[in-house]
């Protein structure tokens, strides 16, 4: 069985977008934010622990896991259709 490759990568990045954004609004709302950089903003231009970089982590995310979720479909895709010749 083959993956269809757009929608795999559509929910891909929308899941980790998602999981960013609720996870950016959890750290504010909990009052655990902190002026210091993190390691996912080293990674996302633009992106802090605030409102604004909760939706520009969300749109970088939505796009790196869409990349993830092409490329993982495509290998996923061309390993079984070379063992279904076999």
């Amino acid at each position: 069985m083959k993956l269809d490759v757009k929608a795999f990568a559509i929910t891909c990045g929308l899941l980790w977008g998602i999981g960013l954004f609720i996870l950016t609004w959890w750290i504010i709302l909990i009052g655990k934010a902190s002026g210091a950089p993190t390691l996912i903003s080293s990674v996302y231009i633009g992106y802090s622990i605030t409102p604004k970089g909760s939706i520009i982590g969300f749109l970088w995310a939505v796009v790196d896991g869409a990349i993830c979720g092409v490329i993982f479909a495509w290998l996923y895709n061309l390993i079984v259709s070379k063992s279904q010749k076999a």
